[in-house]
């Protein structure tokens, strides 16, 4: 595992939007890592492994706590990273998409959709939406949302920040329908 310079952990709690009032509060958590990128200045790397590895360790690490923060039943699931200038988006994507994804599921109990998931380069303080899912329904429109992060310092150049994302319910005020027959 490569070292972790930082761990941060927010939850916080939506009782509206537009001045619609949500029929109970939606609570939405996040926690985010930030370590060093082992490729950083490496561009082909063809073994990833490591990185790999490393998702499933901070999944483990992280995903019981952040599934402690909703008080109650995980709903909704995302995952996202932003890598450092010195890597490549392929380093975000082998942190969140290999092997992430197991120890998210074993925290919430389940979860037969696949976990929506954002990754991209950038600088320190950069923003990223992590997507929200549907931990069974892959195509629930009302859970179809996004969680903005940004840590002020990370990544820096070397670092990958990976972020996990919980909520306990859809957007306030869905007005999209249902899903579409498949």
């Amino acid at each position: 595992m490569p070292p972790i310079r930082k761990l941060a952990t927010w939850r916080e709690t939506v009782f509206g939007e537009l001045g619609h009032q949500a029929p109970r509060p939606i609570i939405r958590a996040v926690a985010m890592a930030v370590i060093v990128n082992p490729f950083a200045g490496q561009p082909g790397v063809e073994d990833l492994t490591t990185l790999w590895e490393a998702g499933a360790a901070l999944g483990d690490r992280l995903m019981p706590e952040l599934a402690a923060m909703l008080g109650g039943p995980a709903v909704s699931y995302g995952k996202a990273a932003i890598v450092g200038v010195m890597g490549e988006v392929e380093h975000g994507g082998a942190l969140v998409h290999p092997r992430l994804g197991k120890p998210m599921r074993a925290a919430i109990g389940g979860g037969a959709a696949p976990v929506p998931s954002a990754v991209k380069v950038a600088p320190p303080g950069t923003a990223i939406d992590i997507p929200l899912g549907h931990k069974d329904d892959a195509w629930s429109f009302a859970h179809f949302d996004t969680i903005t992060v940004t840590m002020a310092d990370g990544p820096r150049p070397n670092e990958i920040l990976v972020a996990m994302a919980l909520a306990d319910g859809g957007r306030v005020w869905n007005r999209c329908g249902a899903a579409p027959a498949r």
